[in-house]
Order: C-alpha cells, then sequence, then structure tokens
C-alpha cells in the first residue's frame, strides 16, 4: 500500500509482503509568500504568477545533522520549485512547495533560495513548513528582494528560520552560512554598488556639494577632521567629482527621485514610495500657484488674511495650530502663553533648561569670542516675576531659560553678511508660574560686534507689550527668536540627532550581528526605512542649495553648523533621563515612572509622556536581554556583539571614538542602557520632533524659518511702516513669500504618516521562538495601550493647561499608535520619513 504525510496524514511505502520493507518518505508541505505589485508603483513582479514556479527553487538546510560526505558543511535536501499560486489576500501572493523529508536529516535551519528568472526580482516575505513529526510549524521571515542568480555570488540566498542564536548557540551545521551572510553584508570596501547589492559599508558626508555644476555649490566634507567631525552615511559608491577629487559626484536624472545607492533591503517598498511620490507631488502641486504669484507678483505676504486664503481657498490642509481658532485671522497662537507652550509641547520641546546663574552666562571661549555674558539685568523682569526677587526665582527653580546664544554666534557673522538672513543669537527669559504655564519675561538679540567676534557682542533686550508699537516690537522679538528655534530644531534636534545619529547604528548591525543574534532582532525593526530617508535627504533637502538651505536660516552654512554642533554630541546624553537632567529639568535622578514628580515643570507634556515610553522600552529591553544573557561575561565574550560595538565606536561615531562617555559593552546593564537609547531615537525622540512639524509650522507666521531685515531702530522708515502697519512690517521681516510656501510644502510631506507605518509595539508575527520575549513583548504592549489611556486622560484634565494650550491643540506626538495622514499622533518603530 502506498501512504504519504500531508498535513497530518501519515502513509507508508512498503514493498510487498515477504519483501524487506524500504526507507519511510514523508512530504512536509509550505507556504511561499510574495508582496504583490502595488498599483501605481514600480513594476517589481514582471514575470506572469503561473510560469512563477518553474524558475524559483528552495532547498532544506539542516539545522542538526552534517553532510555525511563533508561533516563540515550541513546536510541539505535537493532543490524543488514552488507550485502555482493559490488565492491569497490582495496585499501577498502566496505558493505552495512540498519538501521530500526524512528523520536523518534533522529540523531544518535554513533555505536556499534560486531566482533562475533573468532580469526578474521578487520581494519574498515568509516561507512556512508545516510540522513534521514532533516539530512545530517553522517560520523563515524573510523580508528580503530576490534578484536572479546572475548578480549574486555566490549565486544562492540564504534565509534562517526565526530560532534567535547566540553565536556560541549556533547549530554547527548552520555556522558557515552565518560567517559568509556576514562576510557579504560587509562586503570589501571596493567596487561599484548596484541596486540589488546588499552590501552595508561607511563613508563620509561628501555627497552634500556640488562643485562641477557650480563652484558656489562647494561644501566642505563632514566627517574625518577635527574641524569638521561627523557621524558616518552609508558607502554609495559613486564617482568623484571632476574640480574636486575629495567630494562624490551628483549626476541624476532629472526630476528623478531616489537616486542614491542604499542597500536593496533598506529601501522604501513599493507601497511606501508609492505614497511618497503621490504625497510629494500633491504637497509640491497645491503650492505651485502661490509659488509662481510669489515669484512673479509679489515677494511676500502682506496681511494674515492673506495667509489665511490659503488654508480657506484649499491650497494647503489647515494646520493644527489655528485649525481651532475661531478668530478671524486667528491670534491664539500670538499670544505669549502659547509662544512659551510650545518650548515644552510644540515641535521641539527639547531645549528649554532650568536658568541657575543670573545673568546668564557664554561657554563660549572669550580668548576667541570676547565677552557673551548676557545685558539682562534684574530690573528687565522683576516686574514679571509675581513679586518675587531674581534671587528669590532662582531659589524656587522658577526660572528658565531657551538660549540659542552660543550655538548660533560662531556662525552668526558670516550668516548676515553672506546670505540674505538678517537675524540674531536670542534668550529667552521665562518664568514659571504656580499652575505651571509658563511665561517670557524678557527676550535679549545680540550680534557680533566685528568679523573676528573678539570685540564680543553688542545686544538689546526686549519685554512683554501688547499695544502700539512697543507690542508689534515684542512680537517682531518672538519672531526671531521662532526663527532660530525652527532652525535649530531641522538641523539639529531633527537631522542631527535623530536622522544621522542613527544611521551608523543600522550600518553596523548589518555588518556585524546575525540576523539570528537576539539583538539584531532587538533592533532591526527599529531601523526600517532610515538609510533610504537619509539618502534621499542628502539628494534634495539638505545638499547644496536644496530644500533646507533655501529655506532655512543658516542657509549655505547650515549642516556646517550641525558639524559645529556635532562636536558636543552624547551617545548617554540622549537618554531622555539624563537629557532633563542635564537641563536642570530634575534636580535628582529620574530612575521610574514614579520619579515623574521629580520634574519642576509638572505640566511638560514631552517630558511626562517620554518618560512613560521612555521606561516602557527599557523594561522591555531589560526583559528581554536578560533572557539572552545572563551574566556580564556573557556579554564580554560574545564576538558578535563585541565586534557590532567596537565597530560602531570607531568607525560609524569614529570622530568621537575616544570620548571617556561611550559605554564600554562589558556589562549587562550597559548592553540595556544602550539598546534602549538606540530604540528611543529612532522612534519617540523622532516622533515627537518630526510629526508635529505641519501642526505648528505648516502655519509660517507661527514658526518663520528666516528673517530678512534686522530690528526697526527708531528715526528709521522701518520703524514708521512698523508703527502704521504693523503686519506689514511683520511680513517684511520673516520669510518671504516663496520660501514661506516651499517651507509649508516641505514640513507637510515630512509630517505624513504612510499607510504601512509600523508603530512601536508592533512587528512581524512569529519573530521568535522564544516565548520569554513574546511574553515581555505583549506586556510591553500593553503597557503602551496603558500610556495611551494616560496621554487621553490627561489631555481632558483642564488640570493640565500645557496639555491643549490656547490654540486648542492637544498634546499626542508621544501618543503610541497613529493615524494615516497629518494625525499629528503616533510613534513609528523607526525614523521612515
Amino acid at each position: 500500500m502506498n501512504k504519504m504525510k500531508r498535513g497530518s496524514e501519515v502513509v507508508h511505502d512498503h514493498e510487498v509482503a515477504g519483501k524487506k520493507k524500504k526507507s519511510e518518505k514523508i512530504f512536509i508541505r509550505g507556504t511561499v509568500i510574495l508582496m504583490k505589485k502595488v498599483k501605481y508603483a514600480f513594476n517589481d513582479i514582471e514575470i506572469e504568477a503561473t510560469k512563477f514556479g518553474q524558475g524559483v527553487t528552495l532547498q532544506l538546510v539542516s539545522a542538526e545533522n552534517a553532510n555525511p560526505e563533508n561533516i563540515l558543511e550541513a546536510k541539505i535536501e535537493p532543490p524543488v520549485h514552488v507550485e502555482k499560486n493559490e488565492k491569497s489576500p490582495f496585499k501577498d501572493i502566496t505558493f505552495r512547495v512540498t519538501f521530500e523529508w526524512n528523520e536523518d536529516f534533522g529540523t531544518p535551519g535554513a533555505i536556499l533560495v534560486r531566482n533562475f528568472h533573468y532580469g526578474v526580482k521578487f520581494y519574498l516575505k515568509i516561507v512556512t513548513l508545516e510540522a513534521a513529526p514532533g516539530r512545530d510549524l517553522i517560520h523563515f521571515i524573510c523580508n528580503s528582494w530576490v534578484y536572479d542568480d546572475n548578480v549574486y555570488n555566490p549565486n544562492v540566498r540564504v534565509f534562517f528560520s526565526n530560532k534567535t542564536y547566540l553565536p556560541y548557540e549556533m547549530p554547527e551545521a548552520l555556522r558557515k552560512y552565518r560567517v559568509e551572510e556576514l562576510k557579504i553584508l560587509r562586503g570589501n570596501g571596493e567596487g561599484e554598488l548596484n541596486e540589488w547589492n546588499r552590501v552595508y559599508d561607511y563613508a563620509l558626508y561628501n555627497d552634500l556639494g556640488d562643485p562641477d555644476s557650480d563652484k558656489k555649490l562647494t561644501r566642505p566634507v563632514l566627517g574625518g577632521t577635527d574641524k569638521y567631525p561627523y557621524h558616518r552615511r552609508g558607502r554609495t559608491s559613486r564617482t568623484p567629482s571632476k574640480s574636486d577629487a575629495t567630494t562624490e559626484s551628483r549626476k541624476f536624472p532629472r526630476n528623478s527621485r531616489f537616486n542614491i545607492y542604499v542597500p536593496r533591503d533598506e529601501q522604501f517598498g513599493p507601497l511606501k514610495k508609492s505614497e511618497f511620490e503621490k504625497n510629494n507631488s500633491k504637497a509640491f502641486f497645491h503650492g505651485f500657484i502661490d509659488k509662481i504669484t510669489a515669484t512673479v507678483f509679489n515677494g511676500q505676504f502682506d496681511s494674515f488674511e492673506e495667509v489665511d486664503k490659503l488654508f480657506i481657498n484649499g491650497n494647503f490642509p489647515w494646520p493644527q495650530v489655528i485649525e481651532a481658532d475661531n478668530t478671524k485671522p486667528p491670534t491664539a497662537w500670538r499670544t505669549d502663553e502659547e509662544f512659551a507652550r510650545e518650548m515644552i509641547a510644540g515641535q521641539n520641546p527639547l531645549l528649554i533648561r532650568r536658568l541657575q546663574k543670573f545673568p546668564p552666562s557664554s561657554k563660549l571661549d572669550p580668548e576667541v569670542y570676547g565677552h557673551q555674558h548676557s545685558s539682562i539685568t534684574q530690573q528687565h523682569i522683576e516686574q514679571n516675576i509675581e513679586g518675587l526677587t531674581v534671587e528669590e526665582a532662582l531659589k524656587s527653580n522658577r526660572l528658565f531659560i531657551l538660549d540659542h546664544h552660543d550655538t548660533v554666534i560662531p556662525y552668526l557673522w558670516k550668516i548676515n553678511n553672506d546670505t540674505s538672513t538678517k537675524t540674531y543669537a536670542s534668550r529667552t527669559l521665562l518664568f514659571l508660574q504656580d499652575d505651571y504655564r509658563l511665561k517670557p519675561v524678557a527676550i535679549e538679540l545680540s550680534l557680533p560686534k566685528e568679523k573676528d567676534y573678539k570685540s564680543g557682542v553688542v545686544s538689546k533686550v526686549y519685554t512683554p507689550a501688547e499695544k502700539g508699537v512697543e507690542g508689534s516690537i515684542w512680537q517682531l522679538a518672538k519672531a526671531y527668536v521662532a526663527v532660530v528655534d525652527t532652525g535649530h530644531h531641522q538641523l539639529i534636534s531633527h537631522w542631527l540627532n535623530t536622522h544621522a545619529a542613527i544611521e551608523p547604528f543600522v550600518i553596523a548591525t548589518n555588518r556585524q550581528l546575525s540576523v539570528v543574534h537576539p539583538i539584531y532582532k532587538l533592533l532591526h525593526p527599529h531601523y526600517r526605512d532610515t538609510m533610504a530617508i537619509n539618502a534621499l535627504a542628502r539628494e534634495i533637502l539638505v545638499n547644496a542649495d536644496g530644500l533646507v538651505e533655501q529655506t532655512f536660516y543658516p542657509a549655505k552654512y547650515s549642516m556646517e553648523m550641525t558639524s559645529e554642533i556635532y562636536k558636543k554630541w552624547n551617545f548617554l546624553d540622549q537618554a531622555l533621563p539624563n537629557d532633563l537632567k542635564n537641563r536642570g529639568i530634575a534636580v535628582e535622578e529620574i530612575n521610574s515612572v514614579d520619579d515623574i514628580d521629580q520634574l519642576l515643570i509638572k505640566d511638560y507634556p514631552y517630558a511626562v509622556d517620554g518618560l512613560k515610553i521612555w521606561f516602557a522600552i527599557k523594561d522591555w529591553v531589560r526583559e528581554y536581554c536578560q533572557f539572552y544573557y545572563k551574566t556580564d561575561e556573557m556579554v564580554q565574550e560574545d564576538p558578535e556583539l563585541q565586534d557590532w560595538w567596537k565597530e560602531l565606536v570607531e568607525v560609524g561615531h569614529g570622530d568621537l571614538k575616544d570620548e571617556p562617555w561611550w559605554p564600554k559593552m562589558q556589562t549587562l546593564e550597559e548592553l540595556i542602557y544602550s539598546c534602549t537609547i538606540i530604540i528611543w531615537i529612532a522612534s519617540a525622540l523622532h516622533a515627537a520632533v518630526n510629526f508635529g512639524q505641519y501642526a505648528y509650522g505648516g502655519y509660517s507666521p507661527n514658526r518663520p524659518t528666516q528673517s530678512r531685515r534686522f530690528m526697526p531702530e527708531k528715526g528709521t522708515p522701518e520703524y514708521a511702516l512698523l508703527k502704521k502697519k504693523p503686519e506689514k512690517a511683520f511680513f517684511e521681516t520673516i520669510t518671504p513669500k516663496l520660501q514661506c510656501l516651499v517651507g509649508m510644502t516641505l514640513v507637510e510631506v515630512l509630517s505624513q504618516h504612510s499607510s504601512d507605518e509600523v508603530y512601536l509595539g508592533q512587528r512581524d508575527p512569529d519573530w521568535t521562538t522564544d516565548a520569554k520575549p513574546v511574553e515581555a513583548f505583549k506586556a510591553f504592549q500593553n503597557r503602551l495601550a496603558e500610556i495611551e489611556e494616560e496621554i487621553l486622560s490627561m489631555n481632558m484634565d483642564k488640570t493640565w493647561k500645557n496639555r491643549v494650550g490656547p490654540v486648542k491643540v492637544p498634546y499626542t506626538l508621544l501618543f503610541p499608535t497613529g493615524e494615516v495622514g497629518l494625525s499629528g499622533k503616533g510613534i513609528p518603530n523607526s525614523i521612515s520619513i
């Protein structure tokens, strides 16, 4: 009788009665799932599904038994073709596959995949094997593009099962594949990289300038020198510029995007790319007519009503900062309360710090910059601090400062004299009221006296006023603060400290940690799309004459300024509890959510929600890491982990490799803390500074990106205009119309959540076979759900005035689950936009 196993049915093959029994044959069925082509996206599957299986083979690799003919290699089953596809959900294409299996083969630990279809690529999501006797379902999580075997060397792709192994735990039969796969991903540092390559390597930021097009577009190479230290980026292998061999050429097809190499699996998926292109086209289209008008007819807005027409006429969506304001034109955004509230609940809530010395002082070298200390006096502020003396306000922790002095001064002379910008370094002093609202009490605007800076600065102090020309001057003073704060937000808080900071971690993780390593599995979801969006940023945003230089006040000095500030970057300071302690927002250490009450500003939405998210991440990371590493010695003796951290410090952030604050990666606690920081940067920190950009910056008067002239002085025509037509004078000072429209369009695109977004607490099912990590991740998900309820409850509680503010915008930037579009809420796992 003939018998065969299909699913749970087992039948045996025997010879006729009286003859010797043959060996048993067992057949294992499986499914192969591919990503389906997305409408409007690029055609990434270019062959009919019925013919597809004829040119794709899979082979099982044993995790337990060696090849009898070569004990150094695993036992491998003969290749089998995938069978015709089944009906499947619209997003995926499902094929069947049947493997012949014998008990002496053991448990499959890997699958070898070959694609014989010349010129065809497909995205392989997962291969699942039905249970063999005594074994569970086996999942091979692939999530990778497979090109035809002509482009691979070796010409086969290997995918491991979802078991997790530290290096010493890896079955001997599979170790060869683990080592060879990492070698492929590292590459050899040479040769051209093509779209099908999977090489992760490092390079300097030498692709920002474009001297071949115009000498004026020359920019310094960032990274590799003491003068311009920087993070590393992914190597692209583009040829050098003809006019400057130290920079990469920028020969891109006209009106084309995504031209810079990143490893294929780091590129946007078809759905994300399709939506991004449509959102990009839509945003720039609905600003197109206004841009033409701005260029041809009028260089600036003349009134707030003129700005409002952009939204009334449907040219742009309503930004949240004015959407709920029933006054015409909106006025809530102009209040001192809202100006201060956005420092703790707006798009850049990371900089305000407690003032511990009066008057404020500078840390700039006086030998280079002369006298830089503040000229704010007690007389300037004591009338606005509720009857306290300055000394009493300091002792009671009631004075705070938004300080944009030391970061701006070193470049301010060049910016004001070599670009169209006319702006100031600023210091803004604020007083903490009994209900934890902040109010500004003084703004100091400063300019260098001379080009060589040694003569120090000339400063002027402005204090609050509501009416007349004094009120108009106070509004302008706040606008100058917003200009430098918006520039700092985009260049430092957003680009430098999230996008650029995380890319070396993406590269090092893929080069040094196997996909089956527990720390790879922990961190990998937090790297999705980061290299792709960073490459696109270097292509059109942060490059010479890119959108950032066109839009923000430092202009051609934008990226150079980020290099100067990177000199003081500290990995440990990116941890939220450390950041709050360093800024004086907390006096004592914050070691758990129970310590949130130690915040001096109790109603600090970013800090309160952020600490809850931080400790939820840390608790999850702790449970996860402690499952795999029982002792400090296990951390020290993990060769992949040690190589990962060594390369990250010495290469990825090599310009800061000698800084003493780097964790040594010798203890389990260092591993837990470091992984928590990485996940925090990639998820919550980026969400906090990215997805509120249109909500607050979509209304340009609230967050102007440029200023074109200095504060009007008495006796000048500018002062007379300010007195007679304050709105016109305001718009003649801040961002011109064209740059305003470009900036609004830019932040609209950057603030979008895509439909394929993966949020914090979400990941592929069946990502591991280990039960305890799965339980720990479920606990993490439950805690995030609790935090969502807490955020909603606090936003409804009128006790917490800073959570909504005069503009009636609830603080939801750290609400874990998001919605598609300009929702202003949601924490994606990774920096994906």
